[in-house]
């Protein structure tokens, strides 16, 4: 392996751990969100899952942005709409997880959605990193 293409792949494996650690973060909010509208207001799993995600998704921008990315892009909306239809794929793979695992497979709905969330971290990462963050 070369000199350069160790130094992407270092480079690469720590902003996965960044991104990590802000997904980590993401996942409270996502969850907390989540269980706040279905639990307490009752709204429909499905969509308080989207919900949640939507909002974790918008705080993960942010901290992305900033930290993992170190963006400095002015176009600051389109890199955020790149983003958020980056996460709505996400949500459309997550929603499927959870709904085979849930519905099909009984798996415990919030089970199912922590399984959910470590698959679509990698889709919004590689996603993120070769085109909102390239």
């Amino acid at each position: 392996m070369s000199f350069l293409s160790s130094i992407l792949t270092q480079d690469l494996i720590f902003k996965f751990l960044k991104f990590g650690v802000v997904g980590f973060s993401g996942v409270f909010v996502d969850f907390g969100i989540t269980w706040v509208c279905k639990e307490w207001i009752k709204i429909q799993r499905f969509v308080a899952n989207a919900i949640g995600f939507s909002v974790a998704a918008t705080s993960n921008y942010f901290l992305n942005r900033i930290w993992t990315f170190e963006s400095h892009n002015p176009h600051m909306m389109i890199e955020f709409s790149q983003f958020f239809i980056i996460s709505m794929i996400g949500l459309v793979i997550n929603t499927i997880i959870i709904w085979m695992l849930d519905r099909r497979f009984s798996v415990n709905f919030y089970l199912a959605k922590l399984f959910a969330i470590g698959i679509v971290t990698l889709w919004n990462f590689a996603a993120n990193s070769y085109i909102t963050f390239a």
